[in-house]
């Protein structure tokens, strides 16, 4: 029984949605006309621009407080560690709960955590609320991102996969911008203990248009119910991935590349700074213009993947990005650098949105849990480690070399997956 077919629950805010078409599925309508995704959209970009505030306003009221850096990195550290434990768990309590539920509790939840941050500070300033607060939120978020995957597939149906991940994805990019600077701006106007108070009150919106979302209630066969340990769902998750081709090969391919690229950030600013001689705003204004670039691949993919199938949009989007940052090393000017960041980001959201799209649509439902928290967990397992010797080579060797060497592996592994069964990915998937 495919997960469209599946009842829905006869609760407020789990019915039958009124957006369905004739045959009751929710994919027969263009997204905009969707009710149910689009209000579950909303709720979504509302929970990343909540994480976006977080990101400025905490570092600023520990710098307020103590103008220690040191301290700063400290608390991002912390909050880190946080979130990759809850991603080796979080699948397993994602398929073991009701999944709606369990994103309106996420929501609230932070909310609370992160409320009783300005009302402490009104008394004064209390540091180790921090490291207490932060660490809870990051793991909650990472439950709720685990969760969120898992319910896209039964909002808008299989065919319309990619283009809501698209839209979700370029939304939560857009996010990721407004949030930082509007942060940025209520501290400055009002302190960072009421950006923090700004944050918890998105949340609390969040949870409340969840609500009303109508969700998939999922079939008989796979409800939560009596399992085995939760070290063999843990394993559960990790079996379906090597007993998959193209997700095996995807998982493989992915590790290198996550380990290759996720210092790419520090390298570009570090290359601005540093070899350039610009300032802050310049390193600002070029972030800026990759997140435009993320926002851009992201509402392009879905059209791609229709007209190059997936095998062929993946493997390009990753050449692309070795191309980019092989490039980046080279450039002198920083209109260029702008423009080939904004390219890795579109190329590497486009990569990222399909490969996400792939899981959802070739994963039982009652497995998407486990499955995309196995996938997080060894698609990152390294990257952490690679960030580390990228920035280090770089500061030893110079960036040009580092980057070219970096860009070039990444086009390696763009080929490699012409060898595997990515390659033959079609524009649909059997289920």
């Amino acid at each position: 029984m495919t997960y469209e077919a599946a009842r829905r629950e006869d609760e407020p805010g789990s019915g039958t949605p009124s957006d369905a078409g004739d045959d009751g599925l929710p994919g027969t309508r263009p997204l905009w006309r969707q009710r149910d995704f689009g209000i579950f959209w909303t709720a979504q970009t509302l929970s990343v621009l909540g994480d976006s505030f977080a990101l400025i306003a905490l570092p600023l009221l520990v710098l307020e407080a103590t103008g220690s850096v040191a301290r700063m990195g400290l608390l991002t550290a912390v909050g880190g560690a946080a979130s990759v434990v809850a991603a080796v768990f979080a699948g397993a309590v994602v398929d073991r709960v009701d999944r709606r539920r369990l994103l309106i509790t996420c929501d609230l939840v932070r909310m609370g955590l992160y409320g009783v941050i300005p009302l402490v500070w009104l008394f004064g300033p209390q540091i180790w609320l921090l490291y207490v607060v932060l660490p809870l939120c990051e793991a909650v978020g990472m439950l709720f991102a685990v969760g969120y995957v898992t319910v896209v597939r039964g909002l808008v149906g299989t065919e319309q996969l990619t283009e809501a991940n698209g839209r979700l994805n370029a939304t939560a990019a857009a996010a990721g911008v407004l949030g930082p600077l509007c942060a940025g701006l209520v501290a400055a106007w009002s302190g960072p203990a009421a950006a923090v108070g700004v944050n918890a009150a998105s949340f609390g919106v969040s949870a409340t248009l969840l609500f009303f979302v109508r969700f998939c209630r999922r079939a008989p066969d796979e409800q939560p119910g009596k399992r085995t340990g939760l070290w063999q769902d843990l394993r559960t998750g990790i079996a379906f991935l090597y007993g998959h081709p193209v997700l095996r090969s995807l998982t493989v391919l992915l590790f290198v590349f996550s380990f290759l690229t996720l210092g790419i950030h520090d390298l570009v600013i570090y290359h601005l700074k540093h070899d350039l001689g610009q300032d802050d705003g310049t390193v600002g204004t070029v972030m800026a213009a990759g997140a435009l670039g993320t926002i851009t691949g992201a509402l392009l993919v879905a059209r791609i993947r229709r007209r190059l199938g997936f095998g062929l949009t993946w493997t390009g989007s990753v050449a692309g990005c070795g191309l980019a940052f092989a490039g980046l090393g080279w450039a002198r000017d920083v209109p260029v650098v702008a423009a080939l960041c904004a390219a890795f980001l579109a190329c590497a959201a486009m990569g990222g949105t399909c490969s996400m799209s792939l899981r959802q649509e070739v994963t039982p439902e009652h497995l998407l849990g486990r499955v995309t928290s196995a996938f997080w967990t060894l698609h990152y397992a390294a990257a952490p480690i690679g960030a580390a010797v990228l920035t280090w080579a770089a500061e030893e060797q110079g960036t040009t070399p580092v980057a070219l060497a970096a860009g070039a592996t990444c086009v390696l592994l763009a080929v490699s997956a012409l060898f595997t069964p990515i390659r033959g990915s079609g524009r649909t998937v059997s289920r």
